[in-house]
């Protein structure tokens, strides 16, 4: 028995000798160490043997299996180190002396807008979220005072799946989702909601100077107790004053949005055309740049928060419309055409 130990132990060291590669390394462990492997079946001979011999044999082929899993262990790590040093090896040498390549690649402008109104927020107390870009009905309508059939969901020609769910046409899809995660926190601790959460939204529009079926948003919302349309309007004036480095005319009028009552336009004195009228503002001077408003009662009802104790306002930032206005951009179509001779003039700010 001792010397069918011998040469099974012989026999493996020189299969692990000569492995080449994991695969073939795995197929020498389920020959050796399987169910139906060659150490199994010594065990099988074991029934040939009395009590006291039974006893020293397995112990012998228990010290066999282990020094075996050692063994393959120690040549799985021995192979891996192998395989990186050939992938190093094979790597192109690198010249420290050569020029640096100047045609980087940059950020898109709506991205190093996003980051910083991202930025400006953080540092006002808010956090940044972010949300799935397909939604349900319930989040993107129902859920924001919109039931079935109303009328309000005319005004958005919305992207349907198969599934029934839908592409979010507008970041107010996270809203409930946001006022259920930290509700706890608001009510228990008394930390108020401060959010903001960045996407894309979709929107089956005719496209023109200043309209795109794909456009960026970023939703804010703060709840808490005794909030009130001041706070809005701080904030507001606060993030677009840091972005773009000086104060901008805005005005506030009003608007219909179900989610909030009462609900209005932000718009600011276009900055294309200094407030003359062009493409980009439909000749008007000004350029809708967020509907803002207090959160209605029954959004925060659906949200777990009690409208008799608490408020909030919301916004949606047209994160698009304010990439132009921070870079002159005349036309919207431009930020999703790919037209590098176009995006790359941002690679400074990257």
């Amino acid at each position: 028995m001792m010397e069918k130990v011998n040469q099974l132990k012989a026999a493996f060291a020189e299969r692990l000798q000569n492995v080449a590669d994991a695969q073939e390394l795995e197929t020498i462990r389920v020959e050796f160490l399987g169910k139906k492997g060659s150490v199994t079946g010594l065990l099988k001979d074991m029934k040939e043997l009395g009590n006291e011999e039974k006893k020293a044999f397995g112990q012998l082929v228990n010290t066999l299996k282990n020094e075996i899993t050692e063994a393959i262990a120690e040549k799985t790590q021995a192979l891996g180190r192998l395989a990186i040093e050939r992938q190093i090896n094979s790597m192109p040498d690198f010249d420290l002396s050569a020029p640096p390549v100047l045609d980087r690649g940059s950020y898109h402008p709506i991205t190093l807008v996003q980051r910083e109104c991202e930025q400006v927020f953080r540092s006002m107390g808010f956090t940044v979220e972010d949300y799935s870009e397909i939604v349900t009905d319930y989040e993107c309508f129902e859920s924001l005072n919109i039931p079935k059939h109303h009328p309000a969901r005319d005004m958005q020609d919305t992207y349907y799946l198969t599934n029934g769910q839908l592409l979010k046409s507008q970041t107010s899809a996270a809203q409930n989702a946001i006022y259920k995660k930290y509700r706890r926190a608001l009510i228990e601790e008394g930390k108020p909601i401060k959010a903001v959460f960045p996407g894309r939204c979709f929107r089956n529009e005719t496209t023109d100077a200043c309209h795109e079926n794909t456009f960026f948003q970023m939703e804010g919302v703060m709840v808490d107790k005794n909030i009130s349309i001041s706070n809005l309007i701080f904030f507001m004036k606060t993030m677009l004053s840091e972005v773009f480095k000086k104060d901008i005319k805005v005005r506030l009028r009003p608007g219909f949005f179900p989610f909030v009552e009462p609900g209005f336009e932000l718009d600011i004195s276009c900055l294309i055309c200094g407030g003359e009228g062009c493409p980009s503002c439909k000749h008007s001077g000004w350029l809708e740049l967020c509907p803002c408003g207090m959160i209605h009662p029954e959004v925060l009802k659906a949200g777990g928060i009690d409208p008799e104790e608490y408020t909030g306002f919301a916004f949606g930032l047209g994160m698009t419309r304010l990439a132009m206005m921070k870079y002159g951009i005349a036309d919207i179509r431009d930020l999703n055409s790919g037209n590098l001779r176009c995006l790359c003039q941002f690679t400074q700010d990257a």
